[in-house]
């Protein structure tokens, strides 16, 4: 699920497509708990509003620069998947996505 190296700056993981259920049609897919531990201790003291971490992402053929936001409900990230990306890779709430994240200003 990470990277093999001892301090991995990315990671990859396959989540499920969700919209939250507030009044805008903001969509995520949770980073895995592991995941997001491990993103965590990386950036600890780095991080930037809200605690979100800049991270550059790739869903199948699209590739955009976002930010992780920690969510205290599930106690991992949350990764926004914006419009267009969602039209071009073809997804819906509830789809499965491969994603590839890749942490930004992380040494």
């Amino acid at each position: 699920m990470r990277a093999s190296d001892a301090q991995p700056t990315a990671f990859d993981f396959t989540a499920a497509l969700y919209e939250w259920t507030g009044s805008a049609a903001w969509h995520f897919v949770t980073v895995p708990v592991a995941i997001s531990d491990e993103i965590d201790a990386r950036t600890h003291g780095l991080t930037n509003g809200f605690g979100s971490v800049r991270v550059r992402v790739r869903i199948g053929g699209s590739e955009w620069m976002t930010s992780l936001f920690p969510d205290s409900k599930q106690q991992a990230y949350v990764l926004p998947v914006k419009k267009a990306v969602r039209q071009a890779e073809g997804l819906s709430a509830g789809d499965e996505a491969r994603v590839h994240i890749e942490l930004v200003d992380v040494s």
